[in-house]
C-alpha cells in the first residue's frame, strides 16, 4: 500500500530507527522536543483511542515510545517496524496495521493509486473485449487497436467504482448513529477505500501470466479487494463487522445496478461478471 513505518511518519516526529525496548540511540535525529500540537491527533493501534504523540524525543537522540493511557500498550509499535513487515500485516488485513497506515502516517498517493488501479482494471476489460471478439478481418484489428476502446473501458471502470463508493457512503449516512458525538469522516473513509483497493494491481500479473486458472485468480483478487475495503471501513469509522459488511453489500448492489444500466445501453462494459461468464473453468 506504499506505506513505510519510519519514512511515512507525519512531520515533527523524526526518525525512530534504533528504538528498542522503549529507548535507544539514533543517528541523525534532531535534538528537539516533539510534543504534538493539539490539532495533530494520532490513534492507538490497539484500542483506537486518540493520542497526542507516538513517541517522545528527548535530547541527545534518546527516544521513548508513548504508552496509551487507555490500554497501557505502545500507541504505535509499527513505527520501529520495517516497511515490508507493515505491508505484510496490511495484506493479512490486521486492524493494527490499517490504523497505523490510516492515522499515524502521512500518505498522499490516494489519487495516483486510484488512477493506476483503474488503468489496470481498464486494461483487463480491454484485453477481455479484444480476446472475445477475435476476427480475421484486418479492419476489425484496426478498430480494436484504437485507443478509444481502452478509454471507454477506463470510463466504465471509473463509473462502476464511483457507484460502489456511493453505495457505501449512502448506507453509512443513513445508518449513522443519531446520538453520535462525531459525524463520520467520509473524506478519511474515501482515502481509506482508495488505499485499500491496492489489490487491483494484481490484475495485470494475472493477465500477463495467462493460465487456465486466470478466472479463479480474478475472483480471488476481487474477494481480496472487498476484504480490504471491509477492514478499511471498520477501522476508519470504528464500527462493528456487521455494519461494515452491510456497507460493502450496499456498494456491490449499487455497482451491479450501474452495470445493468450500462448493459441496457448496449455498452460492452467488460465487467467482472461478464468476464467470469465468458471463461470456462
Amino acid at each position: 500500500m506504499g506505506t513505510g513505518g519510519r519514512s511515512g511518519l507525519r512531520p515533527g516526529k523524526g526518525n525512530t530507527e534504533g528504538v528498542a525496548a522503549g529507548k535507544g540511540n539514533t543517528d541523525g535525529v534532531a535534538a528537539t522536543p516533539t510534543a504534538a500540537s493539539a490539532s495533530c491527533q494520532y490513534r492507538c493501534i490497539e484500542c483506537n483511542q486518540e493520542a497526542k504523540e507516538l513517541y517522545r524525543d528527548y535530547n541527545h537522540g534518546v527516544l521513548k515510545i508513548t504508552i496509551c493511557k487507555s490500554c497501557q500498550k505502545p500507541v504505535d509499535k509499527y513505527i520501529e517496524y520495517d516497511p515490508v513487515i507493515i505491508l505484510i500485516n496490511a495484506i493479512l488485513c490486521k486492524a493494527q496495521a490499517y490504523r497505523h497506515i490510516l492515522f499515524n502516517t502521512k500518505i498522499n498517493m490516494h489519487g495516483k493509486l486510484c488512477i493506476f488501479c483503474l488503468l489496470c482494471e481498464a486494461y483487463l476489460r480491454w484485453w477481455q473485449l479484444q480476446d472475445s471478439n477475435q476476427n480475421t478481418d484486418p479492419n476489425d484489428f484496426i478498430r480494436y487497436a484504437k485507443e478509444w476502446d481502452f478509454y471507454r473501458m477506463f470510463a466504465i471502470a471509473s463509473l462502476e467504482q464511483t457507484a460502489f463508493f456511493i453505495g457505501i457512503f449512502t448506507f453509512l449516512w443513513v445508518e449513522r448513529p443519531m446520538t453520535a458525538k462525531k459525524k463520520p469522516n467520509f473524506i478519511l473513509l474515501l482515502k481509506a477505500l482508495l488505499l485499500s483497493s491496492y489489490g487491483k494491481l494484481l490484475l495485470i500479473p494475472a493477465v500477463i501470466w495467462e493460465h487456465d486458472y486466470t478466472p479463479l485468480c480474478l475472483r480471488l483478487i476481487k474477494v481480496f479487494v472487498l476484504t480490504s475495503n471491509f477492514q478499511a471501513i471498520r477501522v476508519t469509522l470504528n464500527i462493528n463487522r456487521k455494519l461494515s459488511l452491510l456497507a460493502i453489500l450496499s456498494g456491490l448492489l449499487v455497482e451491479s445496478t450501474m452495470v445493468y444500466f450500462l448493459q441496457r445501453m448496449e455498452w460492452d462494459v467488460g465487467s467482472d461478471c461478464a468476464i467470469y461468464k465468458s471463461q470456462d473453468f
